[in-house]
């Protein structure tokens, strides 16, 4: 080989290395720079995703707030309650858990199923296998905490009412939160498995009452066992909810309950004319709200659902009826503020029992009829032709802008979800659109005149329009829970009556329930003067609709009570609901439960009794 050739071999491998060099060095710069940056720059971040394999978190529920009766007594309250659940794993490892997990906690396979459904739709969240379980399970699975390591149990608040089903539509009830609820801008912060309110009271005040959860945290190794708990301190602190107070008298609505007649469907509602607060609001046949927590069996859900009774109806605030005779009130009170009526106004034709109106004849309850009558007696004998012809007096138009005016065809707003409007038709045109321009007559005039036809009301609606006529003054918008500022609200109508007007209806109230011929004459109370007025409406699918409203004392009302249902009872005054009602509100003692038969009256219809509490 040439010593040429030997040189620019040399070179060459010299060229080589140098590259080489620069390669290796380009190379362990990059890793130096690289190594900078994950061990010294984004070390933080790094050692928080370490944690974060290793730590699980764990929502901690926050107690929801108790709510208190007018007097101090519990209504809704926490006691303590076992949650089981599984931390987040494969698919394939948690239905292989469960199913271990199954014979100790009475999961069947409609359970294991809808479990899995819910691990489906969130898998990165601890699963409740059971929020409701016993000591007894939760002892069990401590016991063998080895053989479920994945398995988390807790003591967690769990809800109680004590007055149970005579509580129920006031207070609602509790239960997880649904998939729907959570894409509610209402439940943006809520995480799956949350409980929250589902009616009642516990729905309404849900931010009130439901506080805000925690976070604790478990460590766990790379299977997912816990290893220990965590500090404490590295958590997030629960906030507990506010309480509540209510102007409910729980002791008035647990005697409600336990008077109302077996079998038998209806509501009654009671109101402090001064402040608006209810003091009853009770509905029949009820259910026990205790049963919903921890979710309710399907069997029982489906019982309750499928009830013919409907059991879940407030038929305070969502149910309407026909106000029947109750509606008299309301007819003089439209003819009053337009000078059409007077309390000593007589009509044309005396009762005789019937009234002919073109080729109809409409029927007084009392078919020998009651003679001619001014206004006064005809509400206190709550004559019907009397009030026909008032009716006719007044002017369709005229009728229908007045109930317009008081406000029946809007909710009352008190805070409880789901409140139904009433129906009442708002003009003419109302008419043209149900039934078409040649549809109706002028006899439309008759049935509204009397609280039948077009006309649907909440027994609240009406409660509230009778505590406006016990005390003359804006009429304060209904409400459960006591406040400064509920107590404020003011609905956007008034009576439109004068002092004297007011005060003649008054009377004619009074006249009702304590002179002899009144319908309400068996109700009449010993030691207050209670004015009243009942009333029975038609209703197409079964016994009539029944009602009784009354508010005592009458000079100086401190309680407005309202009932409705499709039977009554025959008591005397002191044993009625509303004269129990009455020595509660001004602090008389109340006397025990009697027995009561059913019994006809006035209003009586021969398919039926009359329900009257």
């Amino acid at each position: 080989m040439s010593p040429g050739w030997s040189g620019q071999t040399h070179a060459l491998r010299r060229k080589r290395g140098q590259g080489a060099t620069i390669l290796l060095s380009l190379v362990l710069g990059i890793l130096i720079v690289a190594f900078f940056r994950i061990q010294v720059l984004r070390s933080g971040t790094y050692r928080l995703q370490s944690q974060e394999n290793r730590l699980r978190a764990i929502s901690v529920p926050a107690p929801r707030g108790t709510i208190y009766d007018r007097n101090g007594r519990v209504v809704a309250e926490n006691v303590p309650g076992y949650v089981i659940s599984l931390l987040p794993s494969r698919r394939d490892t948690t239905e292989a858990a469960i199913r271990q997990l199954a014979p100790y906690l009475d999961l069947g396979p409609a359970a294991i199923e809808a479990l899995m459904e819910r691990y489906t739709r969130f898998p990165n969240a601890p699963l409740v296998l059971r929020d409701n379980a016993t000591f007894e399970q939760a002892a069990i699975l401590e016991e063998r905490r080895p053989e479920f390591p994945r398995a988390v149990v807790e003591m967690r608040p769990r809800r109680r009412y004590p007055a149970g089903p005579a509580i129920a539509h006031l207070i609602g009830y509790v239960g997880e939160i649904s998939e729907a609820e959570l894409e509610s801008p209402a439940y943006a912060e809520y995480e799956p498995g949350r409980i929250v309110g589902k009616d009642g009271l516990e729905r309404q005040y849900e931010s009130t009452l439901g506080g805000k959860p925690g976070v604790r945290y478990v460590e766990v190794n790379a299977l997912g066992t816990i290893v220990h708990e965590v500090d404490p301190s590295a958590g997030i602190p629960v906030e507990s909810g506010q309480d509540l107070q209510l102007g409910i008298d729980l002791g008035l609505q647990i005697l409600a309950d336990s008077i109302f007649p077996e079998g038998m469907r209806g509501g009654a509602v009671a109101l402090d004319p001064r402040t608006g607060e209810v003091l009853l609001l009770s509905s029949h046949p009820t259910f026990d709200p205790n049963q919903f927590i921890g979710g309710i069996d399907l069997d029982l859900w489906s019982s309750l659902r499928d009830n013919p009774d409907n059991p879940l109806l407030n038929r305070v605030t969502t149910a309407t009826y026909s106000p029947g005779s109750t509606w008299k009130l309301v007819l003089s009170t439209i003819g009053m503020k337009r000078d059409r009526l007077a309390i000593d106004s007589y009509m044309p034709t005396g009762c005789r029992g019937a009234l002919g109106y073109g080729n109809r004849v409409f029927r007084c309850w009392k078919p020998d009829g009651h003679g001619p009558l001014d206004l006064a007696r005809a509400i206190k004998r709550s004559c019907n032709v009397f009030f026909y012809q008032a009716g006719q007096r007044i002017g369709l138009e005229a009728l229908l802008e007045g109930a317009t005016e008081l406000g029946f065809n809007q909710p009352t707003g008190i805070d409880l979800p789901f409140e139904a409007s009433g129906l009442y038709p708002d003009s003419r045109d109302w008419f043209d659109r149900r039934y078409g321009s040649r549809g109706w007559t002028e006899s439309v005039v008759l049935n509204l005149s009397i609280g039948q036809g077009e006309n649907q009301q909440t027994l609240l609606r009406q409660a509230s329009f009778y505590a406006a006529l016990a005390t003359g003054e804006s009429p304060v918008v209904p409400h459960l829970v006591r406040s400064e500022a509920m107590a404020a609200r003011r609905m956007d109508w008034t009576l439109g009556l004068t002092e004297s007007q007011r005060r003649d209806l008054l009377g004619a109230m009074i006249r009702v329930v304590n002179e002899q011929g009144g319908t309400a004459n068996m109700f009449a109370l010993d030691q207050w003067t209670l004015a009243g007025k009942t009333g029975t409406a038609q209703n197409p699918h079964g016994e009539p609709h029944s009602w009784f409203v009354g508010f005592a004392p009458a000079q100086d009302p401190q309680i407005v009570i309202r009932d409705c249902g499709h039977c009554r009872v025959r008591a005397s005054g002191q044993h009625s609901l509303a004269g129990r009602a009455v020595r509660r509100a001004t602090g008389a003692a109340v006397p025990g439960v009697g027995r009561h038969s059913a019994g006809g009256g006035p209003h009586g219809h021969p398919s039926g009794h009359r329900p009257v509490i």
